[in-house]
């Protein structure tokens, strides 16, 4: 996904079973994309997100967390942490693919197929204004609300 690009008109299902239309987010938005709940890095992230969550709403932006676990699973991870950020399921990996996220990666050795840890800030136009790939977590979500703020 190039910088202009628009966000793509797809679903994903919230925890409750809801869909949420990504055109339909206010705007601007942070769409971020994560491996897997309940994972270190993953947890972090979302707890990172959480704690600036508030920030975020004041600078009204929107953010959505998609990784590929099930509602139930972000059911799930949400309560046993805490996190007040929105998260979403793309059980069919449409929209990782929407967003080129699918992809091989590499861990000890072992080549297999995943999710590239990556945010997308959509500014009030709806385009991409922002993209950030192979995220390290560490700072990520306070560079992400600096972003948002500069825009």
């Amino acid at each position: 996904m190039d910088d202009g690009a628009t966000i793509p008109a797809v679903s994903v299902t919230a925890p409750d079973g809801t869909p949420i239309r990504l055109t339909d987010l206010p705007l601007p938005a942070i769409v971020y994309f994560y491996p897997k709940d309940d994972t270190a890095g993953c947890t972090r992230e979302a707890q990172d997100f959480s704690e600036l969550s508030d920030a975020f709403a004041a600078a009204g932006a929107s953010l959505i967390g998609i990784s590929k676990d099930s509602p139930a699973s972000h059911g799930k991870f949400i309560a046993k942490h805490g996190l007040t950020i929105g998260l979403a399921s793309d059980e069919d990996g449409s929209v990782c693919a929407a967003f080129g996220v699918w992809g091989e990666k590499q861990l000890y050795g072992r080549t297999y197929m995943g999710i590239e840890r990556a945010t997308f800030l959509f500014g009030a136009d709806g385009r991409l204004a922002k993209a950030w790939r192979k995220v390290r977590v560490p700072g990520h979500a306070a560079a992400v609300l600096a972003a948002v703020q500069a825009l």
